[in-house]
């Protein structure tokens, strides 16, 4: 989702959908992600420019930024905590954002295309936080046809052994 009406989204719904995205599963139970919850216009704006200059997020009524804690995975799982556990979480944690975001019948997009180092510099975030994605969040402006999917029997693979 791409096209927001100016409508705002409540507290209360941003609460649920951090609380959907923080029962996500996660390696050790350590549950690595931090959430940066932005609604000023000009913070924004910022990131719309460290996301390649994609402007709908200026757009969104919020934007969720999804990092995830790198050093809290690495403390358990080392460097495959760090740089392969964290990120599954994240994303876990991103995908249930994203079902309750539809569930609430409101629109988000995963966005992953941006500058890491200017998403940081915009936000002030610490080394061992990874923004992993940028979820602009509001009420859709419109309802996009769901695209392609490749055909389960391109997708499923069975192993002999």
């Amino acid at each position: 989702m791409r096209a927001f009406t100016g409508e705002a989204v409540s507290k209360e719904e941003v609460q649920r959908l951090i609380e959907a995205a923080r029962w996500a599963p996660s390696a050790g139970n350590l549950q690595p992600w931090e959430f940066i919850l932005i609604r000023d216009q000009e913070t924004k704006r910022k990131l719309s420019i460290a996301a390649l200059d994609q402007t709908f997020i200026e757009d969104a009524p919020v934007v969720i930024v999804v990092c995830a804690d790198q050093a809290r995975s690495a403390r358990r799982y080392q460097n495959r905590g760090a740089h392969l556990y964290s990120l599954q979480d994240t994303a876990a944690a991103i995908q249930n954002i994203l079902l309750a975001v539809h569930a609430m019948e409101l629109g988000a997009c995963w966005i992953g295309a941006f500058d890491e180092s200017g998403v940081r510099d915009v936000l002030g975030t610490p080394r061992n936080w990874k923004p992993v994605a940028i979820v602009p969040v509001g009420h859709p402006a419109e309802r996009p046809v769901a695209p392609r999917r490749r055909a389960i029997d391109e997708i499923v693979h069975h192993a002999s052994l």
